[in-house]
């Protein structure tokens, strides 16, 4: 069977959602982006130097467009499915004949586009600040693509699980915010004392990061490698208990 028409129905839902609404979805972090630029790479950026051989506004570029793309891609998912749990409108998708994976990929592919969408927006931003030079061009989208696509899986998971509007604001606010400042997005991890640096390995996002960041500039603080291993290994996870909590009708069927 051709399943083509309910994904890209999916897809075209999620893409004109919120492009419908650009002022509140690709707006605001065209500002904070040129804000973030404006106070730590102007002025304080020029106090620090370098780091790693790049210049302190360089090194920031390529964090603080990840950043952006993680944290839009898993809004677009999270906000969307509880949406349409909380109007009852997936009761329609239950009862058609699609199966889970392809509502999966439909969501997901919705906030791959937003957050990747963002991403580019963030960078244009950045061209006003600082010389943007892609060193490794697939290592740069490839890990952009996948980044997107992990946070998305996280976002409908926290839909599935969410039984109010606060609870989809937990994750972004205390684990989100707090893993994306703290993984290496305006510091070098190398500049942190060895506990700290022993701590800040067993955070995730400091290896997307700095793998962005080596395509973008070639400067790392670890493995690409190990990089695109762990964000392939969280993603198949994440899918997989995302197909499990479907198939289960967790959060959907109660």
């Amino acid at each position: 069977m051709n399943y083509s028409i309910p994904f890209n129905t999916l897809v075209i839902k999620e893409i004109y959602r919120f492009i419908r609404i650009w002022p509140q979805t690709l707006l605001p972090p065209a500002i904070t982006t040129a804000l973030y630029f404006l106070i730590f790479g102007k002025l304080i950026g020029d106090r620090i130097g370098t780091i790693n051989g790049a210049s302190y506004m360089d090194y920031i570029v390529p964090g603080v467009i990840l950043m952006s793309v993680i944290s839009h891609s898993y809004a677009n998912v999270v906000s969307s499915f509880y949406s349409t749990k909380f109007q009852r409108n997936i009761e329609e998708l239950l009862v058609a004949p699609v199966p889970n994976w392809v509502i999966l990929a439909g969501y997901v592919s919705g906030g791959i586009i937003r957050g990747l969408l963002v991403g580019v927006v963030v960078a244009l931003i950045s061209m006003l600040f600082a010389t943007l030079a892609i060193k490794h061009i697939w290592i740069t989208l490839s890990i952009a693509v996948l980044t997107a696509t992990l946070f998305s899986l996280a976002g409908f998971i926290n839909a599935l699980l969410a039984e109010s509007f606060d609870d989809i604001s937990i994750i972004p606010n205390f684990v989100l915010t707090p893993l994306s400042y703290l993984g290496g997005v305006f510091y070098s991890v190398d500049m942190l004392p060895n506990i700290w640096q022993a701590i800040s390995m067993g955070n995730p996002m400091l290896y997307m990061i700095n793998a962005f960041r080596y395509g973008l500039i070639g400067v790392s603080d670890i493995d690409v490698q190990l990089a695109f291993i762990m964000t392939g290994g969280f993603i198949v996870v994440m899918t997989l208990f995302s197909l499990y909590l479907l198939y289960k009708g967790i959060g959907i069927k109660n």
